[in-house]
């Protein structure tokens, strides 16, 4: 029956309720659309929002927090409360290639938490085949963005390879193999003025900054993007600050 004159010859009410019907599936589809990218957008956001940054702001971070380590107040981070989120995935702001030395902590040295710095160790700090593909991996996959290579005073990997090449002598064991990396950074200082083992430490960052940033494929045309940065520094053991080679 039609609900306004009672012509029970014309009914109209099936399509009333069609129209309603098709307009409540046209919003409930719009809904479910918006859930979904919500949803995709949510699945995608990183552990760590806070360390979607830019190579510049990563490396004045790196400062700030080495400069509150210096000083003595370095921040409480609360590994309970982050655990959750890290357990699905990374994204660290920045990548450390650093000396095994037990006395060089970058986590620690940076004043950073659990997911947020990416860093590989080795007696020396020089980029090996392994350490450069594992750089490759944090800037493919983590999109990390910056890459220091971090040295410190009174390093003992490079005080043994200034002796070895002096001395004319080979270490025991498979400790020839890190004179033979550090080697380029003692030859280039042997003859320069100043005290050999710092000019070298240094020689060594500087020499290994660049074998990062012409790595190729993947390290140099990032680097050739403005993509990614590679800087080095030193850390001083007495004070703690960690100061920029240029």
């Amino acid at each position: 029956m039609c609900l306004r004159c009672g012509d029970t010859g014309h009914v109209d009410q099936p399509v009333v309720a069609r129209r309603g019907f098709l307009k409540l599936a046209g919003g409930a589809a719009v809904g479910f659309a918006v859930a979904g990218r919500a949803f995709a957008e949510e699945a995608k956001r990183p552990p760590k929002p806070e360390n979607v940054v830019s190579p510049d702001v990563a490396l004045k971070r790196l400062m700030a927090g080495n400069q509150r380590y210096v000083e003595g107040v370095a921040r409480r981070h609360d590994f309970k409360a982050e655990r959750e989120a890290l357990s699905k995935g990374q994204n660290p702001f920045a990548c450390i290639l650093s000396c095994a030395d037990s006395r060089v902590a970058p986590e620690y040295a940076f004043d950073t938490g659990r997911g947020d710095l990416f860093v590989v160790r080795v007696a020396g700090n020089f980029a090996t085949d392994d350490g450069i593909a594992s750089f490759e991996y944090a800037v493919q996959a983590l999109s990390t963005l910056l890459i220091m290579v971090l040295g410190h005073e009174s390093c003992g990997a490079v005080s043994a390879a200034i002796k070895s090449i002096k001395d004319g002598t080979t270490l025991p064991g498979h400790l020839p193999a890190l004179v033979t990396s550090i080697s380029p950074a003692v030859k280039a200082v042997l003859d320069k003025p100043g005290d050999t083992l710092n000019n070298a430490i240094k020689q060594n960052v500087i020499l290994n900054v660049e074998k990062l940033r012409i790595a190729a494929p993947i390290l140099s045309k990032a680097v050739e993007d403005k993509k990614v940065h590679v800087v080095g520094a030193v850390y001083n053991l007495a004070s703690g600050r960690i100061e920029l080679v240029t």
